[in-house]
C-alpha cells in the first residue's frame, strides 16, 4: 500500500493536514535537541522514515541550532517510499528493515524517532524493545502519532468527523488510492490511547519526559528517555 502511494504521499500529507504536519515535526526536533542538551550527536535513526521528511527536519533544525550530527539513518520496509526519500536527501543512509528487527548496534543511537508509523508496527511491543536496545543510555525516543482519542467532547467529535468522512475522499483524490486513506482513520480508531502508549514505553525502560497533543489532540508528541 505504501509503495503504491509513495509518489503522492508528501503532497497528500500537506493537503490533509493543511501543512500543520511540518510544524509538528519541527517542534518535536527542537524539543528533543533541547532535552538531549548535546552539541554533537553520533547517530539519529528515523524509523518508518517514509519519504524522509523527518530526516530532513532533524538535519535542518540541527543546523539552525549549531548542532553537529555524524549520521542520520532512515529505516523502513517500504522500498517505494525510501526511493522517493533518496531523491530528497541523497547524502543520508536508508535501510530496508522493520521496526522490530533493525540492523543497528546496541546502544549506538542518540535519538530515535518514528512519526506516524508506530500504528503500522504489527508487533509494537517488540518494536519498542528494539528502540530501547539501540538507544544509548539517556538517549531519546521521539514518537509522533495519531493516538486514539476516547474523549466525547466537541473537539474529539470534530476530529473524528474529519478523519472518517473527509480524509478518505481528499486523500483518495490526491493519491488515486482511496483504500489507503480509508485505512488511516480505521487504524487510528484501532490504536491505543496516549495513556496506554506511555505505559508501554515505561515497560521497556523508556521514561516519558514530554507528552503533548496538538490540533485538538489530533496528533500527539511523545519524548521518552532511556533510563
Amino acid at each position: 500500500m505504501f509503495n503504491d502511494i509513495a509518489k503522492t504521499y508528501d503532497i497528500a500529507n500537506r493537503v490533509l493536514s493543511m501543512g500543520i504536519d511540518k510544524r509538528w515535526r519541527k517542534k518535536a526536533c527542537n524539543l528533543a535537541y533541547k532535552f538531549y542538551g548535546k552539541s554533537h550527536l553520533t547517530k539519529i535513526v528515523d524509523v518508518a522514515c517514509g519519504t524522509g521528511d523527518l530526516m530532513i527536519d532533524w538535519e535542518n533544525v540541527a543546523n539552525t541550532n549549531g548542532i553537529g550530527i555524524d549520521e542520520i539513518v532512515g529505516v523502513d520496509p517500504s522500498v517505494g517510499m525510501m526511493a522517493v526519500g533518496k531523491t530528497k536527501i541523497p547524502h543520508r543512509t536508508f535501510v530496508e528493515a522493520g521496526a522490530e528487527d533493525m540492523p543497528i548496534d546496541d546502544e549506538s543511537v542518540d535519538i530515535l524517532s518514528i512519526s506516524y508509523g508506530i500504528r503500522n508496527v504489527v508487533k509494537r511491543k517488540e518494536g519498542l524493545k528494539e528502540f530501547a536496545r539501540v538507544l544509548k543510555k539517556d538517549g531519546l525516543c521521539v514518537i509522533l502519532e495519531f493516538t486514539k482519542n476516547d474523549k466525547k467532547n466537541l473537539p474529539a467529535k470534530l476530529t473524528k468527523f474529519y478523519m472518517n468522512n473527509l480524509m478518505p475522499h481528499i486523500g483518495g483524490l490526491v493519491s488515486k488510492n482511496k483504500d489507503a486513506y480509508t485505512y488511516l482513520p480505521e487504524s487510528i480508531e484501532a490504536f491505543i490511547t496516549t495513556k496506554q502508549m506511555c505505559k508501554e514505553l515505561k515497560e521497556v525502560g523508556l521514561e516519558p519526559i514530554f507528552v503533548k497533543g496538538y490540533s485538538m489532540d489530533m496528533s500527539t508528541t511523545f519524548i521518552a528517555r532511556k533510563i
